[in-house]
């Protein structure tokens, strides 16, 4: 690596940092409804498995495989409801050009019609990512419901 190379190379807090904003780039997605800037949270040959979190809500919600297959089907999914997505404690680990996040995402669920109704899901984020580029993606991510206060039929039909 050339002394040039090594002054623009990213440092550890810098990637520790991007991978987070992978999360705040998937969350902004989720609630703003903007399908592109939730897919560019995702590899293209990324694995979403929200099974974990939807059991304990009483629903099933298989693997979703595929950047844009899982931006698509958690907005069309979640299409009916208000949401708020709030990343919390993020811990970082880097190897490479991978990277692994554990954090907690407070999920905040209301019907659009309805705001009198809602479901809070705190739950736990476990996710792989990859340095893509310049950014960081998903590759893997497993989402596990640590505790869920308020309404859980609010969640019916996803």
């Amino acid at each position: 690596m050339t002394t040039t190379d090594s002054a623009t190379a990213p440092t550890a807090i810098e990637d520790k940092f991007a991978a987070v904003e992978t999360l705040y780039r998937y969350a902004a997605g989720l609630d703003l409804r903007d399908e592109e800037l939730l897919a560019s949270a995702f590899a293209d040959d990324a694995v979403a498995d929200f099974g974990p979190a939807t059991k304990k809500a009483g629903q099933e919600y298989p693997p979703i495989k595929g950047g844009g297959t899982i931006a698509a089907a958690l907005l069309g999914s979640l299409g009916h409801l208000d949401t708020t997505h709030s990343l919390s404690n993020p811990r970082v680990t880097l190897d490479g050009d991978t990277a692994h996040l554990e954090g907690i995402m407070a999920c905040q669920h209301l019907p659009r019609e309805d705001h009198s109704r809602h479901v809070l899901m705190t739950n736990r984020y476990d996710v792989d990512l990859a340095r893509q580029g310049q950014v960081w993606v998903i590759r893997h991510l497993t989402v596990d419901n640590a505790w869920t206060e308020g309404d859980p039929s609010v969640l019916a039909g996803i």
